[in-house]
């Protein structure tokens, strides 16, 4: 069976062609699920680690090819009208300062109380978006000012993101929805932004590092850049009806798998 060979660390691993077209489709499903909901990276990760990658690499891998997938979406989004850059700017500014904070606290310390904590967050955010009268397809008076959102919620998140990640996407789209009032289209819209920022700082760190297996991550770049883009057209003309479960969904399976984690 044909083998594709890739360079790690001086060392070479071999993909075997069906292994290597199986990545791509699972890029493309992450791309098109995490459009509309995040979570892409945990679907992607525990595959590159299947696959053989070693952990590192797998990490380094999965972060290149989910900033080209949300990248797809924001553009999409951005193209039909739903994000005002303008209005998400200083936001932006924070989730960057927030999340290069993370980045560096997470080389200091230990996230195991994070772990154990997490999942009963993720969970507890999910019950309240399956609930809550607020997240709709109407928008709604806002509870706080951007001027407090910007630095409270976009530097916080950009914090976690950095620091933690898993159910950052999720996290930034109540916010706005609950907080800002938006509905849930366009609180999804401007999540894909702050994600972005958010994943690209990391990305540049673990470029840096020279971690990135380069034809792998290329090829599953490409497939998350399709697949984000069919996503988002979804969440632009559904709205409510297909973001709110896909999110409670992709939350709770995030929460259990780090219960899993945490448990093992």
């Amino acid at each position: 069976m044909m083998a594709i060979p890739f360079t790690i660390a001086e060392q070479k691993i071999e993909l075997s062609l069906i292994l290597f077209m199986g990545l791509i489709v699972v890029a493309f499903i992450a791309g098109f699920i995490s459009s509309i909901a995040g979570a892409g990276g945990a679907i992607v990760l525990p595959v590159l680690l299947w696959a053989g990658l070693p952990p590192l690499n797998a990490l380094a891998t999965n972060k290149f090819q989910s900033v080209f997938g949300t990248l797809s979406s924001t553009i999409n989004f951005f193209r039909k009208g739903h994000i005002d850059l303008h209005a998400l700017l200083p936001a932006l500014c924070y989730a960057f300062v927030g999340s290069v904070l993370g980045t560096c606290l997470v080389q200091q310390i230990s996230t195991d109380y994070l772990s154990l904590m997490m999942p009963y967050l993720l969970i507890i955010l999910a019950f309240y978006m399956l609930l809550s009268p607020t997240l709709t397809d109407e928008n709604l008076p806002p509870k706080i000012s951007g001027k407090i959102f910007a630095p409270v919620i976009g530097g916080g998140i950009g914090l976690y993101g950095g620091f933690f990640g898993p159910g950052m996407g999720s996290f930034f789209a109540v916010a706005f929805a609950s907080l800002r009032g938006f509905n849930m289209r366009k609180a999804t819209a401007f999540t894909k932004p702050l994600v972005l920022i958010v994943n690209t700082t990391s990305m540049v760190i673990f470029l840096w590092g020279g971690h990135i297996v380069w034809g792998l991550a290329i090829a599953m770049a490409a497939a998350q850049v399709v697949g984000a883009r069919l996503g988002s057209n979804l969440v632009i003309h559904r709205g409510t009806a297909l973001i709110k479960p896909v999110i409670v969904l992709m939350t709770l399976a995030i929460a259990f798998k780090l219960l899993l984690k945490s448990n093992s």
